[in-house]
């Protein structure tokens, strides 16, 4: 029991917000029951780290792989409830329900990081994607959200049914629906059915990670879901997402198949060269990003990769590019966050024009995290991409390793030419944004001084990941 506390005090707190809000609706009660709930579980997982490796029950297994990414993922909730406040008090919308949804977003994606069983997986799953469907169109008065909830909603429905026709396939031909007993009777599976299976489960996976040729949804989403919401999609969601995607590949030994090995690189290269080259052409910040963050993806899974020769430096390089990744993210739309005013968010990049000149310390805070996702010496973006390359070289990934280099230096123009207009000649007309909640203002620091100190001395993160075993 005490291995689920994680679980068990998410929905708790989700029940609790819900209920809150029928005796009581105050946005600042249900904010502040959240912060508890949330605070309660990060806290519940150094309890947990003294009971595990534990199975509990055929669905979840919690190791220590699963606690890193729960803490990512429950962290980055922590992060996006800090930045939705300040976000909620200036829409047109009742804000209390946006906690209890993203509360259970949380939660699925802490069951995916957990699941050993495709029906935890399904279930966590689509716990998430229900949640997101809301976060999406919250402000359901404008279109955009509208809009941006419609697509993801038939896009995962889409996704969705490419991965329960894929787990029948493979259930068909195994016999089973666990992992690690899936992984003993594949050698004697009928390869008809286990590989067009397992090629549609990672056609569903693709889907929500945004991988390319799987990624036309996500500049759309991006733009119109509200920037909070972006961020916890760009972060916590896919960080659930990557940790079933790893433990899958790993416990069926698909990363010595060359067929799993070969559709990898391609998503890699496709993800790598689409999302660099179509940022390239983006005018709008929000989708600027969203490309990016196929790119980026595309990065990870070269790591992914390079778990067949090195599985130890591989999963190390995962771990620390995904924590730079959330550090860089969350700040980067959190800053966006704090932007936006009653009137809508400043996404354009000409309404940045001139940032310095107007609030320079978030000016500054947003350059810094356009150059960590670029790759700049002394951020937490560039050590994170040379632990990739090292994790790459040892696994003689050369062709992956030239395509990431190529692509981050396309990528480089396109994130300078955001610094640059942060830093021209000032634009009276732009929009300045109200002064941002204490609790906001202290997150956005607390997150600046993570991505210098990441990029400066990582050693204690590497610590952490290294000691993080998939087992």
């Amino acid at each position: 029991m005490a291995a689920l506390a994680p679980f068990v005090l998410l929905s708790l707190a989700a029940v609790v917000v819900m209920m809150g809000i029928a005796f009581h609706r105050s946005h600042g009660f249900a904010f502040s029951l959240t912060l508890a709930g949330l605070a309660a579980t990060l806290w519940s997982l150094w309890p947990v780290a003294r009971v595990i490796p534990r199975q509990v029950t055929p669905l979840l297994r919690m190791d220590g792989f699963a606690l890193y990414f729960i803490g990512l993922i429950v962290a980055a909730t922590l992060a996006v409830a800090i930045l939705a406040y300040g976000y909620l008090k200036t829409q047109p919308v009742r804000p209390e329900e946006f906690y209890v949804l993203l509360l259970v977003a949380a939660l699925g994606a802490s069951v995916l990081a957990a699941s050993s069983h495709f029906v935890s997986f399904f279930l966590g799953l689509e716990i998430l994607s229900v949640a997101l469907y809301g976060l999406n169109a919250y402000p359901h008065r404008r279109a955009l959200p509208l809009e941006a909830g419609i697509k993801y909603l038939v896009l995962a429905a889409a996704s969705a049914a490419f991965l329960l026709f894929g787990m029948a396939l493979v259930y068909a031909a195994t016999g089973t629906l666990d992992f690690a007993a899936m992984a003993g009777a594949l050698p004697s599976a009928p390869q008809a059915l286990v590989l067009p299976g397992a090629a549609l489960i990672l056609v569903g996976i693709s889907f929500k990670l945004a991988l390319a040729p799987f990624h036309l949804w996500t500049p759309d989403v991006y733009q119109g879901a509200p920037a909070p919401v972006t961020a916890f999609i760009a972060t916590a969601s896919k960080a659930g997402i990557f940790a079933v995607l790893i433990r899958f590949f790993y416990d069926l030994g698909g990363l010595h198949s060359p067929g799993a090995v070969l559709a990898v690189t391609v998503l890699a290269i496709a993800s790598m060269a689409v999302g660099n080259l179509l940022a390239l052409r983006q005018s709008n910040l929000k989708r600027l990003l969203a490309y990016s963050s196929i790119a980026h993806m595309g990065y990870v899974l070269v790591a992914f990769e390079a778990a067949l020769a090195s599985p130890a430096v591989a999963a190390a390089a995962v771990g620390f590019y995904l924590l730079a990744y959330f550090v860089t993210t969350l700040g980067a739309f959190g800053l966006i966050s704090a932007l936006s005013t009653a009137a809508g968010e400043p996404e354009s990049i000409e309404d940045y024009r001139g940032l310095f000149w107007r609030r320079p310390w978030l000016a500054l805070m947003l350059a810094a995290m356009l150059l960590s996702l670029a790759g700049i010496p002394l951020t937490a973006g560039f050590l994170a991409k040379f632990y990739v390359v090292a994790a790459g070289a040892a696994a003689t990934l050369w062709l992956l390793i030239l395509v990431l280099v190529v692509t981050s230096v396309v990528g480089l123009y396109y994130y300078l030419r955001v610094v640059v207009a942060l830093f021209s000649t000032s634009d009276d007309s732009a929009p300045v944004a109200a002064a941002m909640p204490p609790a906001a203002a202290w997150l956005l620091g607390v997150l600046f001084v993570g991505l210098i100190w990441v990029g400066v001395y990582p050693e204690p993160f590497l610590r952490l990941v290294l000691a993080l075993p998939l087992r």
